[in-house]
């Protein structure tokens, strides 16, 4: 460490004071120095003076052998301007971040996810911020990143869903078009033909309906995975930042804590009558500490702003916007429904060898007239049951049903419609959604809808949806059954 001597002229407020308090001094210490330049005064907005700093003279009249309290009168009794002389310490941060200080910050880290009652019970002691506004934004903020991950989740499966839903209608439409070119019945044709392009037209509205909603996915999943994190990043920064200040400050309440022990038993202390130069180091890095975690509280309020607007502004829109898409698809099925014509009853025409199904199992070997007459006389006479060519031909034979084979045009079409399912499923962002398994956002499944840190749980709205949709599953199920039993009656 290195002192530089200086000289500043400091105007004084309203209130007769430049804003620094004054330590060290006679009795115990050889000389007086800085403990703090306070936030708004007149000092702080010179910036010349800071904490370590060693007091020299007050408009030219030395303090050297003058306690604090003399010190501060004089500044007091001074007019409109204060003339201070100084000695301005030049120290390296590095050296006050001692293993003490390393320790202390750990224990800060530990202690901020216990509560008060936990640390006071394990005798922990701690700098702790009064009145900190910020720790009920951060639960609002992980209530929030909650929310979000639900609500992404319930969308996709959701999507994934209809998607699912339209692939049926495609296959419906597939079926009645197949149904319809083998038909010889010309109303029958045209009405299976007309039902599956219906089908078929609501497959392919249903997809533009999910691409339509797919920038909803994008942006809501921005805002998760990008907004949110960025802002935790930050956060993460400014922890750190601020478990280094309340370490310092920790500390400089020990020291404190031991030169009025020190001072009380009227003992000396060595760094106290030396100058007290480590105190006045710890002092300038609690200082440069508060100034960095001053910095970042800042840059987290405003992302935390930012981020706030952002969700009272988008969400809804967003939300309005995934609506309105599933509303128009719905009206749109409604409406090509109305437009359909009657088509039903239908007449077919039936070949009597409809209903009649070629064998592919091998035919018995016959035997000629000779085998037959030989086998005649050899069970001539006999009494026992014999098993022959009557027994086969009143059992026939099982029908096996043989697939038929798929010539290469129709392979290369269903490959190549399932490549691009596939690749529309990975531009949505629906590939990986499984709908068999549970959603990952429910941790447990026997929980109710609460209020979790003043925020809504999604996840646990999710899950009680899936309860109450099994019930309902259930419910239906046994009317299903009694109605089938009312039936077969």
């Amino acid at each position: 460490m290195t002192v530089t001597t200086n000289a500043v002229v400091i105007h004084k407020d309203q209130s007769n004071l430049i804003g620094i308090s004054i330590g060290g001094g006679a009795p115990m210490c050889p000389c007086l120095y800085i403990v703090q330049v306070f936030d708004g005064t007149p000092a702080a907005r010179e910036g010349s003076l800071q904490s370590g700093d060693e007091l020299l003279a007050v408009n030219s009249v030395s303090v050297k052998g003058k306690t604090k309290v003399e010190v501060a009168k004089m500044i007091q009794t001074a007019t409109d301007e204060v003339t201070v002389h100084y000695n301005k310490l030049h120290a390296d941060p590095e050296q006050g971040k001692s293993l003490d200080i390393i320790l202390k910050k750990l224990k800060h880290r530990i202690v901020d996810n216990l509560s008060s009652n936990t640390a006071d019970t394990l005798g922990l002691s701690r700098a702790i911020l009064c009145n900190d506004s910020l720790v009920k934004r951060l639960e609002e903020l992980e209530g929030t990143e909650l929310m979000y991950k639900g609500l992404v989740e319930h969308a996709r499966r959701m999507l994934k869903a209809y998607y699912d839903l339209l692939q049926t209608y495609k296959s419906f439409g597939d079926c009645f078009t197949q149904i319809s070119a083998h038909e010889p019945q010309q109303r029958a044709s045209e009405a299976f033909r007309t039902f599956g392009e219906f089908h078929r037209t609501l497959e392919k509205d249903g997809l533009g309906i999910i691409k339509q909603i797919k920038p909803v996915l994008s942006d809501l999943g921005t805002y998760l995975n990008k907004a949110i994190p960025d802002t935790k990043l930050t956060v993460r920064r400014y922890a750190d930042a601020k478990f280094t200040y309340l370490s310092y400050c920790l500390k400089v309440k020990e020291m404190d804590d031991e030169e009025h022990g020190f001072a009380a038993l009227q003992e000396p202390l060595y760094r106290v009558e030396t100058g007290n130069y480590e105190y006045r180091l710890i002092l300038r890095c609690r200082q440069d500490a508060r100034s960095k975690f001053a910095k970042l509280r800042t840059d987290v309020l405003e992302k935390m702003e930012l981020l706030e607007c952002k969700h009272a502004m988008d969400l809804n829109k967003q939300l309005r916007s995934l609506l309105e898409s599933l509303a128009e698809l719905h009206r749109n099925l409604v409406e090509r429904l109305d437009s359909l014509p009657p088509l039903f009853p239908i007449e077919v025409d039936f070949k009597e060898t409809d209903f009649q199904y070629k064998s592919s199992t091998l035919k018995p070997q016959e035997l000629d007239d000779d085998e037959i007459e030989a086998n005649a006389h050899s069970m001539r006479g006999s009494n026992s049951i014999v098993y022959g060519m009557e027994a086969n031909e009143e059992q026939p034979a099982a029908i096996i049903t043989v697939e038929p084979k798929k010539d290469d045009l129709e392979q290369n079409l269903e490959s190549s419609q399932a490549e691009s399912n596939e690749l529309l499923l990975k531009e949505l962002g629906l590939f990986d959604v499984n709908l068999l398994a549970n959603p990952q956002t429910i941790s447990n499944q026997k929980i109710a809808i609460s209020a979790q840190n003043d925020g809504y749980d999604f996840d646990l709205f999710l899950n009680q949806a899936n309860q109450g949709g099994t019930s309902l599953e259930r419910d239906l199920m046994s009317s299903n059954n009694e109605e089938t039993d009312l039936l077969l009656q």
